[in-house]
């Protein structure tokens, strides 16, 4: 006994009553809704790609203001900026992956020539270094994209005047005009 309820039809079998409705979805149908999901979830990751840079880099701007700034109190303490120790430290170089001598002088741990009075300018965060160990003087100081950040004193940036310094992140860039600067 076959009985039409709506779009279905109910058949009723020895007392037992089976649902056979219209078959699922097409190919078709199931091809465009992957097709949707795929493009949505393509422009999340593309956004969040972004946010994190754009995370990345003020970070970086507040990190290069915040050591500026314990340079600035170096300089009250001892007189001078502490001296760079690189080779090549130019702001159009890249710079040299040793930048330790800036934890040496703004967080020593232990009397050194750089900062003898063993004065701390500066707290240096986990993830400004590449290991756990943040005593350790020997790290370079890194920017929040895996880069040391570069310093140069005396800085050779087109301004006016003859003391002050440059501090930069090439912020994963080889453009050194998407570079961020304390200039």
């Amino acid at each position: 006994m076959k009985k039409k309820i709506w779009n279905w039809e109910c058949e009723v079998r020895s007392g037992i009553a089976g649902w056979r409705g219209l078959s699922g979805f097409t190919l078709l149908e199931l091809l465009v809704v992957i097709a949707v999901i795929a493009v949505l979830a393509g422009l999340v990751l593309s956004t969040a790609g972004f946010i994190q840079k754009k995370g990345a880099t003020a970070r970086a701007q507040a990190e290069i203001e915040a050591l500026s700034s314990a340079l600035e109190s170096y300089k009250v303490e001892y007189g001078d900026y502490p001296q760079t120790n690189n080779t090549n430290s130019s702001v159009t170089a890249a710079p040299k992956t040793n930048n330790s001598f800036l934890r040496a002088a703004l967080a020593p741990n232990g009397s050194n020539s750089l900062n003898p009075l063993n004065k701390v300018f500066f707290e240096f965060p986990k993830g400004m270094g590449n290991s756990t160990n943040l005593s350790d003087t020997n790290l370079s100081v890194l920017d929040p994209f895996g880069e040391a950040y570069g310093y140069a004193y005396p800085g050779d940036a087109n301004r006016s005047g003859s003391n002050f310094f440059d501090l930069w992140s090439r912020a994963g860039s080889t453009n050194t005009n998407a570079w961020i600067k304390n200039w």
